[in-house]
């Protein structure tokens, strides 16, 4: 992890967050419409209402990216962490969650929520590493998603 460090959201980087995201979804699933919209449009989807979008970088070139959704004022949505394939196994994906964590502790969030798929081994691995619990999953938020987590900030 020592040739990775992690920038804030750059209107330059978009095709970035847009390609890692959709090359996990389509690998395993099917793309949603509400993929599509926030990844092409994540300026109004995501950072317009207070979210946040962090990237991962290995020697300056962009490899992965997370975003932080608002909810409200004291919850925000964990979402889209995607790492490109070629750069797997460096610990992008837990850097890149440590550093969202850290960004929610700045805005003073209370609660993060996320929605997964149990298949999605690493990933469940990391967020279980930063103390997500598993809760029930309300329908309709993702067809996908068969597991809803949450991490109360302290």
């Amino acid at each position: 992890m020592t040739n990775i460090h992690i920038a804030p959201y750059r209107p330059e980087w978009q095709p970035y967050f847009e390609k890692f995201n959709k090359a996990w979804i389509e690998k395993h699933f099917v793309l949603e419409a509400i993929d599509n919209y926030v990844l092409t449009h994540p300026e109004e989807a995501i950072l317009k209402d207070g979210g946040e979008i962090l990237f991962a970088l290995h020697n300056q070139t962009v490899i992965g990216a997370v975003a932080l959704k608002k909810i409200d004022n004291a919850t925000m949505e964990l979402t889209k962490m995607a790492v490109d394939e070629a750069f797997h196994g460096l610990g992008a994906g837990t850097k890149l969650c440590k550093s969202a964590l850290e960004k929610a502790k700045e805005l003073e969030v209370k609660k993060l929520v996320l929605y997964t798929q149990s298949a999605l081994k690493p990933a469940l691995s990391i967020y279980k590493k930063f103390g997500f619990q598993q809760i029930p999953i309300e329908q309709g938020i993702y067809k996908r998603a068969d597991t809803k987590m949450e991490l109360n900030i302290k």
